[in-house]
């Protein structure tokens, strides 16, 4: 939840020759619980309409003027290009900028958007309500999960690296996974309650008549799974519920009403920290170019959602928008980089570096490399197209094409 400056990730931008700026999103930690949201507790931003606005919203926008002013003072000259360079919540904001503030980047780096964020929360509830007591599966049994989609799945693309490159085209069966009266490692197989949470969590949350909340996870992203049981609801779904939504520290979870409380989160707090508007017309009628990346094994967000989004804005403009809008879809990603189950899954994008060439040269980014600090590669493909591996070294980008499949 912020309330304090990223230096590491500035420094990152520093090194590569950036002149840079960061912000606390507004609120400050040691005023807000130290940063973490937790149940029962009070944080003083959320009670602030203001604060709460410029939490996602507004932040970027109101210190990027000063620091560009200070930027020109220093050099003498105003800095010809802008960037925005944000993960997470980061990857939110870079979304506000572009609907809120289309003109003051040029270039955006969204990476693992929450920016449907009120929703966001509202999938760590349905999860964390649909895993409780006997529904709980604990990592070992999550960790098999991901070993049978892996078996029948990690060769659709051509190649066996432990990874599944398009989970969107694996037809793993949960049901393979129940126990029965002959298993003798239960730790290996799911109980009834276990493969019914499973099968909610693959769903994503749903209201009562069955419209969509929140798409559901990924076959693959199984092993990490284990912080959507109850701690990702503690740090923000609660707090947000408590402290914005129902303004009573002793709400009960529990009792959430998927239909009439749905709508309540949308007023009350939706409006404030959701970017979601597909009409991102003055951003692109402006020249600006905006790059996403989200792992298919991501702890936080449901991989689907960024998918959905892109295909929103399709349905606006009605035609392909990669001549401003690109999404990068990282097989065995995790959340704003590698996935402790895919260590083989290179977990830094040089995605700054396609921006770059994007704004300043017209070189629209036909893939994206992600690379290890031993040497390794992928090749990262801007959706709907995939990697298909040519032949060769397996760890490396050069191995691969991008092409539809």
């Amino acid at each position: 939840m912020a309330g304090m400056i990223d230096t590491v990730n500035m420094i990152k931008q520093l090194n590569l020759g950036f002149a840079v700026a960061g912000g606390d999103s507004g609120h400050l930690a040691a005023e807000n619980n130290d940063g973490s949201g937790a149940p029962g507790v009070y944080l003083p931003y959320m009670h602030s309409q203001p604060q709460l606005t410029t939490w996602i919203h507004n932040a970027i926008s109101t210190f990027t003027p000063p620091a560009r002013s200070l930027v020109s003072s220093y050099y003498g000259k105003a800095a010809r290009y802008s960037y925005y360079n944000g993960c997470s919540t980061g990857g939110a904001q870079g979304f506000a900028l572009a609907q809120f503030y289309p003109e003051l980047f040029d270039g955006i780096y969204a990476g693992s958007p929450g920016n449907w964020y009120s929703h966001l929360a509202l999938s760590f509830l349905w999860n964390a309500k649909k895993t409780l007591n006997e529904s709980f599966i604990p990592q070992v049994t999550l960790d098999a999960i991901t070993a049978a989609v892996l078996e029948e799945c990690d060769g659709l693309d051509g190649v066996e690296d432990g990874l599944v490159e398009n989970p969107l085209k694996c037809g793993f069966d949960i049901n393979t996974m129940a126990c029965n009266a002959s298993s003798t490692n239960t730790s290996q197989c799911l109980t009834e309650a276990q493969l019914e949470a499973a099968k909610e969590i693959y769903a994503g949350p749903t209201s009562t008549n069955g419209s969509e909340i929140y798409p559901g996870f990924s076959l693959g992203s199984e092993s990490s799974w284990l912080q959507q049981e109850g701690s990702l609801a503690d740090a923000f779904s609660i707090p947000i519920l408590q402290n914005v939504v129902f303004d009573n520290l002793t709400y009960d979870f529990r009792g959430f009403d998927w239909d009439r409380d749905v709508e309540a989160v949308d007023e009350r707090v939706g409006q404030y920290i959701d970017e979601i508007s597909p009409d991102l017309s003055t951003f692109k009628n402006g020249g600006g170019k905006l790059l996403v990346t989200q792992g298919w094994a991501d702890a936080f967000n449901a991989a689907i959602w960024p998918i959905q989004h892109l295909q929103d804005i399709e349905s606006f403009f009605g035609e392909d928008v990669s001549d401003f809008f690109n999404l990068f879809m990282v097989p065995g990603g995790g959340h704003c980089g590698q996935a402790e189950a895919f260590p083989q899954a290179p977990g830094t994008y040089h995605v700054v570096d396609a921006l770059i060439k994007w704004v300043e040269r017209g070189e629209k980014p036909g893939s994206v490399v992600s690379t290890d600090g031993d040497g390794g590669s992928r090749l990262l493909c801007p959706w709907p197209q995939t990697a298909t591996w040519l032949g060769g070294e397996v760890g490396r980008a050069g191995s691969y094409v991008c092409e539809n499949s």
